[in-house]
């Protein structure tokens, strides 16, 4: 059985309005933040924004950032931060992983 766009939590298939409405923000505030670069949602062929399950998330996380006061160049940067100590992890896993299959 093929899997199915719902089973990708990247499938962008919540439009703006769907997604202001889930977690009861502003549409202005998801467009502010599409256009300060704090999350890219998709667009569909007819230029539409599109979010993701993975951006919902995210969204979720910036909007509770913004309630607590922080600037959305500050929210942009923390997520920037937090994606490189997500990466710098995964590396310190595959890197003891690696030390343990050697010793």
């Amino acid at each position: 059985m093929p899997d199915l766009p719902i089973d990708n939590e990247h499938a962008p298939l919540y439009s703006l309005g769907q997604v202001a409405e889930m977690l009861q923000v502003q549409h202005a505030f998801l467009r502010r933040l599409d256009q300060h670069d704090v999350i890219r949602p998709s667009r569909s062929s007819g230029g539409q924004r599109r979010y993701s399950r993975h951006d919902i998330v995210i969204v979720r996380h910036v909007s509770r950032m913004a309630e607590e006061g922080m600037t959305l160049i500050a929210i942009r940067r923390i997520l920037e931060l937090e994606q490189e100590v997500a990466a710098l992890r995964r590396q310190l896993d595959e890197a003891r992983a690696r030390l343990g299959e050697q010793g």
